[in-house]
């Protein structure tokens, strides 16, 4: 089994800055795919960055929401992921989920259990 957990949520202003962290521990051999989710209380669960280490690449993407403010990472390919969050707005208040997957697409099969993230005005 892989596990997955979350560190780094808490509350900021708008215009700061937050860094979560996911570790993974367990049976991690196989994952080319870790991303980051969030969710607001009654809104849709959004992916707001992945990230593929498979056929050595290094591929990054972003939600429109985040680009320019959001960076994820995930060094060399390793066991931690991180989600460095600048420019944080209210909007981007939510619980935030680290997952992994084989592939990026179509879904993910691990998830953690969540940090939250509260931006105030």
């Amino acid at each position: 089994q892989l596990q997955l957990v979350e560190s780094g949520g808490g509350s900021v202003q708008a215009g700061g800055s937050l860094r979560l962290s996911c570790v993974a521990s367990g049976h991690f051999y196989q994952i080319y795919c870790m991303g980051w989710f969030r969710q607001a209380p009654g809104k849709e669960r959004e992916r707001v960055a992945t990230v593929y280490t498979g056929n050595g690449l290094h591929q990054t993407r972003y939600a429109d929401s985040v680009k320019d403010r959001f960076t994820i990472s995930q060094p060399n390919a390793g066991n931690t992921l991180y989600l460095q969050m600048n420019s944080l707005r209210p909007e981007d208040t939510g619980i935030y989920y680290c997952a992994a997957a084989r592939e990026c697409s179509p879904d993910f099969g691990y998830w953690g259990q969540g940090t939250q993230v509260t931006v105030s005005s």
